[in-house]
């Protein structure tokens, strides 16, 4: 069977998020995202972040980063399994987002 989770680069999410055909969800702790944060609206997990999710309609397309792409596959996957059909990860994370968009982003 083939990964139902599927991957972007950060510009072709970034191009999605501007575009409202993609939610972002930044799975970094809050301290990861005070050193570096995409310049573009994201949902994150605490502060009632799951819950709003989870209220979404399974067809929403969400895709999700962290620092270099480790834990945001974790949560694409435990998204998948909560029966959201389009899951992306975001493919080397903030670090690739700074490197291939937007060199203003700190990199850390």
């Amino acid at each position: 069977m083939s990964d139902p989770v599927q991957t972007l680069s950060a510009g072709e999410a970034l191009d999605r998020v501007r575009a409202g055909t993609l939610v972002l969800v930044d799975v970094r702790p809050p301290g990861e995202r005070a050193l570096a944060a995409v310049p573009v609206p994201y949902e994150s997990l605490e502060s009632g972040g799951l819950e709003r999710l989870m209220a979404r309609p399974r067809d929403q397309a969400l895709a999700f980063l962290c620092h270099h792409g480790v834990r945001s596959e974790q949560a694409a996957r435990y998204f998948l399994a909560q029966g959201f059909r389009e899951v992306h990860n975001v493919v080397g994370g903030i670090e690739a987002w700074a490197c291939e968009v937007d060199p203003t982003i700190p990199r850390y």
